[in-house]
């Protein structure tokens, strides 16, 4: 599964990565080697980012849904108990 990005957050993505290799790397990259090196990070990184946090959710659906009869439960057979506290 190809983890695609929309244009506007590509173009956001692509200018964080300049800023960044700007700011910290002390050099200019361009435009075009951005985006080859968001390619890059979207191809062989994300992926496993992806994963874990599928993994996450899979995690506490599974948490909640066991949950789920405790928040859901009702008691059988009440009638006769609740006709004997009655005076």
């Amino acid at each position: 599964m190809t983890i695609q990005l929309s244009k506007e957050s590509r173009a956001a993505a692509i200018a964080s990565i300049e800023r960044y290799h700007q700011e910290n790397l002390v050099t200019r990259i361009g435009n075009i080697q951005a985006a080859a090196l968001l390619h890059f990070f979207l191809e062989e990184i994300a992926p496993s980012v992806y994963n874990q946090a599928m993994a996450t959710v899979q995690e506490r659906l599974i948490a909640r849904a066991t949950e789920v009869d405790i928040e859901c439960h009702e008691h059988e057979f009440t009638h006769w108990h609740k006709q004997r506290k009655r005076p």
